[in-house]
């Protein structure tokens, strides 16, 4: 029995071996699209591509299919990266080891895919997962971090996955629809790139061994924000089938025509330009067109703060915006919920998110400290909060958790949640709460923003700065990447290692969390919820 044993054992370590493998060559990997044949790699069983190109754009242009090439084209690195309005010179040490960013190179010339799949040209169908990337509307990239690696969600779920660039900033949000028919769609063409990208997977994936026919896009922060606005989009209808918005709902309307053409105009009068002088935009440096943008953003927040308008919670900055015709609608209004009434959602949040205690150097303060610091952001309501608090989530021990309980993300995402499982009919809701708490840096990274990326992506060994990488992060990494996986391809995130979990109501309040021990709570938080809404 021992020999058989230690036969098992020494065949498991060859499997291994033999998938650890990573393999290069002329003909290696080599598919086609419909622009040309593409080359990558395999890496632990999985064929990869980065790079490849879905669409081109001249500057403040609507995107079109990019140029086809002769060959095969090599797709072993990284495409460029948008360009950002403050680019990175240096970093905070202990948080730059925690997230571990690959800030990439920009270029302009950034609409750019990567795929990893487990089989190409094998007349298998399989779901399609389409990750769209955070750092508001104005920053990130498919490869700023760690998690987003799609290798481990591919390999684990018989899934494809794929990660995509698109223009961000005033390139992606301009509005010069004054300007020219050339320009109708500048004030979204960063959304009408994600439309386009999904349009080559439609076209594209079956190539790489996926089905156009079950596609989940799903995108954390800003790229849930970015989710939501691909399902008010009409004319992306039918690209994408579910959808997965992790820490990304916010109650707040986009801009009218009417101020994004006030900036645009800001920005010409920054730059000395005229109506005129439209063309002279596309030739400036980027960092002179940021500039502008900036500074015309912040007279224009003036001018709405001036006339009562409603500012978001990080301030006026670039975004998508309801022009009409790409988005004709609000994206949580009844006409945008009932555009996509039949993709099920999957959504949640982490239950710290952006942490005080972190921005105040309270991570070890003491409960008197903690309540000096509630009782500034409180008043007379702080024994009400505290309350609040505790009875939302007994269990916590340590007093800055009072403090770092999230305000910002679960209201949105729980009033969706209740619109969306309120159209009658309508396809299931999901919702989840990430508890699980870090142990790094003696704990005081908790459940921040961002933390359940690794986990969703089963990338634990890759992100061991952020998690950890010990066996509770990598068991729980297990069940939540599943349930991702399951989604896909089914619209129901059940499976074995969970408890059973049904689609939430606004009667019922489901929300799994995801923990050391998973388990169902029901309107846990609604107590916590009423007070910060007043």
């Amino acid at each position: 029995m021992k020999k058989f044993s230690l036969t098992l054992c020494l065949l498991a370590s060859l499997h291994q071996i033999m998938l650890a493998q990573q393999i290069t060559g002329e003909d290696i990997a080599v598919t086609n699209t419909e622009s040309g044949k593409v080359r990558g790699y395999i890496s632990n069983g999985i064929y990869t591509f980065r790079g490849i190109p879905y669409a081109k754009a001249e500057r403040f242009n609507a995107p079109q299919k990019p140029d086809a090439w002769q060959g095969v084209r090599s797709s072993l690195t990284w495409g460029p990266v948008a360009p950002l309005i403050t680019p990175t010179t240096q970093v905070a040490d202990e948080v730059e080891f925690i997230f571990d960013h690959d800030w990439g190179y920009t270029n302009e010339n950034c609409l750019v895919l990567n795929v990893w799949t487990p089989g190409l040209n094998d007349g298998k169908k399989r779901p399609v997962l389409f990750w769209i990337h955070g750092g508001g509307f104005t920053a990130g990239s498919s490869q700023e971090l760690p998690s987003y690696q799609g290798e481990n969600l591919a390999d684990l779920g018989d899934v494809v996955v794929v990660s995509v660039n698109h223009r961000l900033n005033i390139l992606g949000f301009l509005d010069l629809s004054a300007y020219g028919q050339q320009y109708e769609y500048s004030a979204n063409n960063s959304i009408l790139d994600l439309r386009v990208a999904l349009e080559w997977v439609r076209d594209n994936v079956e190539n790489f061994g996926g089905d156009p026919g079950n596609v989940t896009i799903f995108g954390q922060s800003g790229g849930g924000a970015k989710v939501n606005t691909l399902m008010a989009m009409p004319s992306a209808t039918g690209l994408f089938h579910k959808a997965v918005n992790q820490s990304g709902s916010f109650r707040m309307n986009m801009l009218e025509k009417s101020w994004t053409q006030a900036i645009t105009a800001e920005v010409l009068k920054e730059l000395n330009l005229g109506k005129n002088d439209i063309e002279k935009l596309k030739t400036l440096p980027y960092a002179a067109l940021a500039t502008a943008g900036q500074k015309a953003l912040k007279t224009v927040e003036v001018q709405m703060k001036d006339k009562g308008e409603a500012i978001p919670g990080f301030g006026l900055n670039w975004g998508p915006s309801r022009d009409g015709e790409l988005l004709p609608y609000q994206l949580l209004s009844k006409e945008a919920m009932e555009l996509s009434k039949n993709i099920p959602l999957l959504i949640g949040t982490v239950k710290n998110e952006f942490m005080p205690s972190l921005g105040n150097g309270l991570s070890g303060a003491s409960e008197a400290d903690v309540m000096a610091f509630l009782q500034k952001e409180h008043g007379g309501k702080t024994g009400e909060f505290v309350a609040a608090v505790k009875a939302a989530y007994p269990s916590d021990t340590r007093p800055s958790d009072l403090m770092d309980i999230d305000r910002l993300f679960r209201p949105g995402a729980v009033f969706q949640a209740n619109e969306k499982s309120g159209l009658q009919g309508g396809a299931p809701v999901f919702m989840y709460l990430f508890s699980w708490q870090s142990p790094v840096m003696d704990g005081k990274y908790k459940a921040i923003h961002c933390m359940e990326l690794p986990f969703v992506f089963n990338n634990i060994q890759r992100c061991k700065n952020m998690t950890g990488g010990g066996r509770e992060a990598q068991n729980l990494a297990d069940k939540v990447s599943q349930a991702w996986i399951n989604f896909a391809h089914t619209g129901n995130p059940n499976h074995s290692g969970l408890p059973e979990w049904e689609p939430y109501t606004g009667e019922n309040g489901t929300t799994m969390f995801f923990d050391n021990h998973c388990h169902i709570r029901h309107h846990h938080d609604e107590a916590y919820l009423k007070l910060i809404a007043q």
